[in-house]
């Protein structure tokens, strides 16, 4: 794994940028603490830091020019098939220096141009320069796995892996305000924005094409649209094809030269992983945290369970919440872009002790997205299904509004959850679903901002983009309309981000086998009654493979892989609310937002009855904690 930038001037004024090359790509070590190269000629410049995984002899350091000199790359990724890619390349006559992916991906690049993305299983991002043809081509993975920032003007092209890689560059600072609108809805902003008018996103399964003349972005991969077909092959052939799929994804992401583990956090989707990852690495080391002072999310016993049986060598990371706070100033300091999942805390701890013992891990991620996970999704089958429980629920809302509401205890959590379905009944498919994306409603995160500010939020763009986001919802929406949307927005713009961010960190790489491109493509073949029912969520995973994980799994709550952050908001962290970061002045200076608003919402939070506030909190902390860096 690596991080990557560059820059293509298109006049004198642009070739000037181009001496903060090496400045952005050392923005970038932690993504690659082994190497940095940077490559330059008359309009444009790359460059790179090396995680060494494959091959990690200077054979294997980027940029990399291919033999005879007309083609450099520079690749952020692996590419799991690339073996089989290179014999046929070889059978065609082709001959490589080096073992690495890297010059596989360039070869096929050079004899097949875009097409070459077809081939690829993987995640990636990369530009490949022809000094001949002076043409620029970028790439993203399928999925989204890898990230690519680009900004283009009048003077220059600029990428990174990173938006701080693209700062290094000295670049126009604008907020755009409809991202941040978007950000204090959701706790992320969704690409193609960014928290910066100029700078964007390069969608999943999309590349550009640049040169003097033209600059285009395509798509060259969409996932299949979902199918609703009951009457699809058969559940005892879906769940085969499954295992098969499953266990090959897994043994293609094992290939490395340095120490390889598996995170087991004790729930059904990385103990799956593990175990089938143990079948083909029989040394395997497998990694969990167990949480000391919150006994509740701690599943480190099942994470254990599962490690007897399959015969890991497994490490828990007991820690305590005073140490996992400890972390906090360094993960919100390593945030170019204002990201508020509080669970990235968890991840970054996590990635920071594993990396003491591996290089790659492998990781569950993205099961939930495909197989119907979340406690959300239950919600929108209720629904979807409907009946007169449903109906109860949806005509107490006034009670359930008036009830104490917290995720502090079970009593308070369950009125939380019933008020928030209550208001969801009550939606069409398309607000349903964006409402329950998001911590706070379009008029909450209104109140929240001055009207200085929210006049500068153009509301027909935001429709737009907003439009663009919910387009695969149907009227009427099935179980598989509300995974396909999951998996366009919450798993790249959150999940994913939150994995690559946190694992980079720590210059750890991590490695996702459910997104597999196979993997998902066939998630979308089967009907949601294949996924979800009455009873089990994630029903074909759970079934498939019940017989060789240990059976305490099953039948329980699903925790999620969280940090006790309203807990914090209220103790440790409350003189940053009221005297930094929320302090009454600041917010006044800032003019961003609203005094009374944020003073409301902090009483709210210090209250017997806080609701979400800590959610809602949480995201402003990190933006005031972001824009101090990077605005004031």
């Amino acid at each position: 794994m690596c991080g990557i930038t560059g820059i293509y001037a298109f006049n004198m004024v642009g070739r000037v940028s181009m001496i903060n090359v090496a400045k952005a790509t050392s923005a970038l070590e932690k993504r690659g603490p082994d190497v940095q190269n940077t490559y330059n000629d008359h309009s444009v410049a790359l460059g790179h830091r090396r995680l060494s995984i494959i091959d990690p002899t200077p054979e294997g350091h980027q940029p990399m020019f291919d033999q005879s000199g007309r083609y450099v790359i520079a690749f952020n990724g692996e590419i799991f098939n690339f073996k089989s890619i290179k014999q046929e390349l070889q059978a065609q006559g082709h001959t490589f220096r080096s073992q690495t992916d890297t010059e596989v991906l360039l070869q096929l690049f050079i004899k097949e141009g875009k097409d070459c993305l077809q081939k690829l299983n993987g995640f990636f991002s990369f530009a490949i320069w022809d000094t001949q043809d002076k043409s620029l081509f970028i790439a993203r993975d399928r999925i989204g796995i890898k990230p690519l920032y680009y900004m283009m003007d009048d003077d220059r092209l600029l990428f990174g892996s990173e938006l701080k890689a693209i700062e290094a560059y000295g670049i126009d600072k604008e907020l755009d305000y409809t991202a941040l609108n978007t950000y204090l809805q959701l706790n992320y902003i969704p690409a193609p924005r960014t928290i910066f008018k100029n700078v964007k996103k390069l969608m999943p399964g999309h590349y550009i094409e640049l040169t003097a003349e033209r600059f285009e972005v395509k798509p060259y991969y969409t996932i299949p649209s979902p199918s609703n077909d009951n009457e699809a092959t058969s559940y005892e052939d879906q769940k085969n094809e499954l295992s098969q799929l499953l266990e090959a994804s897994v043994q293609k992401r094992l290939m490395a030269d340095v120490p390889l583990g598996s995170f087991l956090s004790g729930g059904i989707d990385s103990s799956v992983v593990s175990t089938l990852a143990a079948r083909h690495k029989p040394d395997l080391h497998t990694f969990s945290i167990g949480y000391q002072d919150e006994k509740f999310f701690d599943e480190s016993e099942y994470a254990q369970l599962v490690a007897k049986k399959i015969g890991t060598n497994h490490t828990v990371f007991s820690l305590t919440n005073q140490q996992m706070y400890a972390h906090l100033h360094d993960i919100l300091d390593y945030m170019d872009e204002p990201f508020a999942d509080s669970s990235a805390i968890a991840v970054y701890v996590l990635s920071q002790e594993t990396r003491k013992h591996a290089t790659v891990a492998l990781s569950g991620d993205g099961a939930d997205e495909l197989f119907a996970g979340y406690n959300k999704h239950a919600a929108f089958f209720k629904i979807i299904e409907g009946g007169k429980k449903a109906e109860w629920v949806k005509n107490l809302g006034p009670i359930w509004g008036l009830m104490p509401k917290s995720r502090n205890n079970k009593i308070t959590n369950l009125f939380r959850q019933l008020h928030r379905f209550s208001e969801g009944m009550k939606l069409n498919s398309q607000e349903r679903y964006w409402r329950w994306a998001g911590f706070a409603s379009e008029s909450e995160v209104s109140k929240l901002l001055t009207p200085a500010v929210k006049g500068k939020i153009n509301q027909e763009e935001y429709l737009s983009f907003k439009n663009d986001i919910l387009q695969h919802l149907p009227e009427k929406e099935s179980i598989n309309d509300i995974l396909y949307t999951d998996v366009k927005l919450v798993l790249p713009d959150d999940m994913l981000t939150k994995v690559d961010r946190m694992s980079m960190a720590n210059s750890l790489e991590v490695r996702v086998p459910f997104l597999d491109h196979e993997v998902v493509e066939f998630a979308f073949r089967i009907p949601p009654s294949s996924k979800i029912n009455t009873d089990i969520r994630k029903r074909i995973l759970q079934d498939t493979f019940r017989d060789i994980l240990p059976q305490e799994l099953y039948n329980r709550p699903k925790k999620g892989f969280e940090v006790p952050l309203s807990k914090w908001l209220r103790t440790d962290m409350k003189s940053m609310i009221t005297e930094d970061l929320l302090n009454e002045k600041f917010i006044a200076d800032q003019g961003i937002f609203d005094v009374k608003a944020i003073k409301s919402l902090k009483k709210q939070l210090f209250s017997s009855n806080p609701g979400d506030a800590h959610a809602r909190i949480w995201s402003i902390i990190v933006f005031q904690w972001w824009w101090k860096k990077y605005m004031s």
